[in-house]
């Protein structure tokens, strides 16, 4: 969820100011660019060098360094972030923040930025319980900010209570959290099938295709990326996924079949990507056939058809997507397989068109809805077009 956000981080005068460094190591690793901005306050407790090391950014203390010349510059930072947290945030800051006062660099970024801001409180037991306080939290959380409720715990006074900042990695899991909910997808269980399968002739030799499962893969990630729970059912592929998701691998049809029936009940969203074998060896041998004859003759039976098999049970509740890849009248073809198998769209791809096709980074698609309404895009790279893919999905459940 952090992956490439650009993020300021806060840090304000408190003792609990030494856990910012673990903070900002958490969310680098998470993939997050982070930009440090230390108060003067701040820095009584951790050092510039320290957060700018560990950051790989210069820390942000003032509006002007005078023995540098350089001029920070604070609409521009505000405008740069995708999220701001401010961890820890003093009763002082708190106060500044609820009131506008905007004495220093981290307040005036605040005031101009248009990004949501997160507020990690940590200070004594008894200024967290103070009235100032709790007016001051409910003010800013009036203005849309939201709060990281401190915990309980002992404290710098060595009192026990409230006030204590929250752990960096409760931080982390909560940003990620929060991210998540406001993602298109999220909620959603998803299944996603990708690549081909392989059907045994003998234990060496099999019946397969081209598939690389790239396409699959591109819409598996993107569907996490916009928060989708998704579980992947890939075929044999050297292709890896970059976002979270739960991958089930399969080899052939018959494995394919039982991986998706076992899943499909509790999914919400279902796109078969796959490049299933329609055809399967009826007798697989179970010794390695040897060259022996001038001819070899191989009787093939067809496999179970997966999309059909979903779409005669598929609820009113569930949206079901498959793919059509034709070489010879293809919208007529795409269409009646839309009918026939009870999808909610599908998806044509073409032989005939370049850049389309197995194992290639691009692809050309044309998609059809249940109404029979046709939406033909441009060849574009693989990951563009699953961000085609899931818009349309996107205008099915809203």
């Amino acid at each position: 969820m952090l992956k490439n956000k650009n993020i300021i981080l806060g840090v304000c005068g408190s003792i609990a100011a030494y856990k910012s460094a673990i903070l900002v190591r958490l969310l680098v690793k998470a993939g997050a660019n982070v930009k440090v901005i230390l108060t003067p306050d701040g820095a009584n407790f951790i050092t510039p060098l320290t957060l700018a090391t560990l950051s790989k950014n210069p820390v942000y203390t003032q509006y002007f360094e005078e023995e540098t010349g350089v001029w920070s510059n604070h609409v521009e930072l505000g405008l740069w972030a995708d999220l701001i947290i401010i961890a820890p945030t003093s009763a002082n800051t708190l106060a500044k923040l609820a009131t506008g006062i905007c004495d220093n660099l981290l307040t005036a970024v605040y005031l101009s930025a248009k990004c949501p801001v997160y507020v990690a409180p940590a200070m004594d037991l008894d200024m967290w319980k103070h009235e100032t306080t709790r007016g001051n939290i409910s003010k800013i959380k009036s203005f849309g900010n939201t709060i990281i409720a401190p915990q309980s715990g002992e404290l710098a006074s060595g009192l026990y209570g409230e006030g204590r900042l929250a752990e960096p990695e409760e931080i982390v899991a909560f940003l990620e959290s929060s991210i998540k909910k406001g993602l298109p997808f999220y909620g959603q269980k998803v299944m996603v099938t990708a690549g081909p399968t392989y059907e045994a002739i003998d234990p060496v030799r099999f019946i397969g295709n081209h598939s690389s499962g790239k396409m699959g893969f591109a819409i598996a990630d993107e569907l996490s990326r916009l928060g989708a729970d998704v579980t992947l059912i890939a075929g044999p592929t050297a292709q890896k996924a970059t976002e979270p998701l739960k991958r089930i691998d399969v080899v052939s049809a018959k494995d394919m079949f039982e991986a998706c029936i076992s899943v499909f009940q509790e999914t919400d969203i279902t796109i078969m990507s796959a490049a299933v074998a329609d055809y399967k060896p009826k007798t697989v041998s179970t010794q390695k056939i040897k060259k022996n004859n001038s001819e070899f003759n191989l009787e093939l039976e067809k496999t179970t058809d997966i999309l059909a098999s979903l779409g005669m049970v598929k609820t009113q509740n569930q949206i079901l997507v498959g793919f059509a890849l034709e070489t010879n009248d293809e919208e007529n073809y795409a269409k009646a397989k839309l009918v026939k198998k009870n999808l909610d769209l599908v998806i044509l791809n073409s032989l005939n068109d370049k850049g389309a096709g197995f194992k290639s980074d691009t692809n050309k698609i044309t998609i059809f809805n249940k109404a029979l309404q046709k939406t033909a895009f441009d060849v574009k790279s693989k990951a563009d077009v699953a961000k085609d893919i899931c818009n349309e999905i996107l205008k099915l459940i809203k």
